[in-house]
């Protein structure tokens, strides 16, 4: 008997996974699939964090710890806010969380009321399309156009605005389009803000993932922005720690509360011993992270070029993440049929831009966070199927 909530019936499975069983299973049947489809690095996560877990568990680092996670973390995660982001906070200012996942379903399901209405990047990652869904909220699509640069325009968000907003979101850089906000564009947005008393969540996880001299502002520095935005990030994207479930939340003390009680009855506190690795990640060394991003860099350039030497595909460079936003409309294809396309007849797996919202019916997102081997050979077949089209 199938008594779900009417409200789960309102939402999709994430279209990303979908792509990844299809993955799967053409797989188990001996065909060889490169994926160019998930978010998440390569690398394995530095041994000096490792090394931090195993020790804190070694010394009993197996027991609850305080909701909003060990102070030794929290402190870490203030210095680092200040350090690189001129933002200043304290102790009870910080929530560390389950990845930036259960950072954003707590943020946003603390403040959200039936009928209100939430901006929301187009394309943006799918949980900031669905979370408000489930708490019968709205949300509602602002433009993200590579002719702009992937740049916020105000314009676009004062068509949208009603009485019913509450809340802003900002992905910077971006996931799906590796776009990076400059200071002229956010300074427009701060005023937006002001102007219309929104709350902001400034999702910040590619952060450290910046190529080209571009710059990462997080909005929460802007004049008058600290006390109405609260910042989501965490260790998953920059210190290869994806499997390791390990965010946190910044916000002022008065907007903390809904979000610490959220927080606490969905998940009590983030794992004791993965908080000492992330101590460790923020404290310790950084050259791994300068690494990886050279490497992302190596990469991005390699497939730029790949991809905009294919007749019918064309791309922008991306100012940061890992991700390439590749329009198909000269293949004749959605983005759908098209990456339907490549993983049956070049055994590449993309992800469709409608999984990222409704605007990018022509456009798929593609990750080169994968070895320069595996790109080489994907680009290799993509740019051999498409030939075979004879566009």
């Amino acid at each position: 008997m199938n008594k779900q909530a009417e409200k789960m019936g309102k939402i999709p499975f994430s279209a990303i996974r979908n792509v990844f069983s299809e993955v799967e299973k053409l797989r188990s049947e001996g065909k060889e699939i490169i994926s160019l489809g998930i978010g998440e690095p390569d690398f394995g996560t530095p041994e000096h964090i490792c090394e931090a877990m195993i020790e804190a568990t070694r010394k009993g680092a197996t027991r609850y710890t305080p909701n909003k996670g060990i102070p030794e973390l929290r402190e870490a995660i203030i210095k680092k806010l200040k350090n690189d982001n001129g933002v200043s906070y304290e102790l009870e200012e910080i929530i560390c969380t389950v990845g930036v996942a259960e950072g954003v379903f707590v943020a946003l399901s603390a403040f959200l009321d039936p009928g209100d209405e939430v901006l929301v990047p187009d394309p943006s990652w799918l949980n900031y399309t669905h979370v408000p869904t489930l708490n019968q909220a709205s949300p509602i699509y602002y433009p993200l156009l590579a002719e702009k640069d992937f740049q916020i325009d105000v314009e676009e968000l004062e068509k949208k605005i009603t009485d019913k907003t509450k809340i802003l979101v900002v992905l910077d850089p971006s996931n799906p389009t590796g776009g990076v906000q400059r200071k002229e564009s956010l300074e427009k947005v701060a005023e937006f803000v002001i102007k219309h008393d929104l709350l902001v969540i400034s999702d910040e996880i590619y952060e450290k993932l910046i190529y080209d001299g571009n710059e990462h502002i997080s909005i929460a520095s802007l004049p008058g922005m600290r006390e109405r935005t609260i910042i989501l990030n965490g260790f998953a994207k920059a210190y290869a720690m994806t499997g390791w479930r390990l965010g946190y939340i910044a916000a002022p003390m008065e907007l903390i509360p809904p979000m610490a009680k959220m927080h606490a009855y969905v998940l009590t506190n983030a794992s004791s011993m993965v908080q000492w690795g992330g101590v460790r990640a923020l404290e310790g060394p950084q050259d791994n992270v300068e690494e990886m991003v050279k490497e992302f860099k190596e990469r991005r350039d390699f497939m730029v070029k790949a991809i905009n030497e294919i007749e019918g595909l064309s791309c922008p460079t991306p100012g940061g993440a890992f991700y390439l936003f590749v329009d198909v409309e000269k293949t004749g294809m959605t983005g759908e049929e098209f990456s339907k396309f490549l993983l049956n007849n070049a055994g590449v797996a993309v992800i469709p831009g409608t999984a990222f919202g409704t605007r990018a019916v022509n456009e798929v997102r593609i990750s080169y966070a994968t070895s320069m081997e595996n790109l080489e050979k994907a680009a290799a077949r993509m740019k051999d199927s498409i030939e075979k089209l004879n566009i």
